[in-house]
């Protein structure tokens, strides 16, 4: 029985890291070849948001 169970968990386990590694790739991809001019929009937004910013925490550099 304990076979059975950590059989399971490990296929589980692979089930949910190879779905997600798939994901990763496949929106990476798709950005990549259909992104078109917009493929950062949502980077340039961020970054344009966080402008003028304070840092918080951490070691000043």
């Amino acid at each position: 029985m304990l076979g059975y169970t950590m059989d399971l968990i490990i296929v589980a386990l692979l089930v949910v890291g190879i779905t997600a590694f798939m994901g990763v790739m496949t929106n990476s991809i798709g950005e990549k070849f259909f992104g078109g001019k917009r493929k950062s929009e949502f980077v340039v937004q961020s970054a344009r948001f966080q402008e003028g910013w304070k840092s918080v925490g951490g070691k000043k550099k």
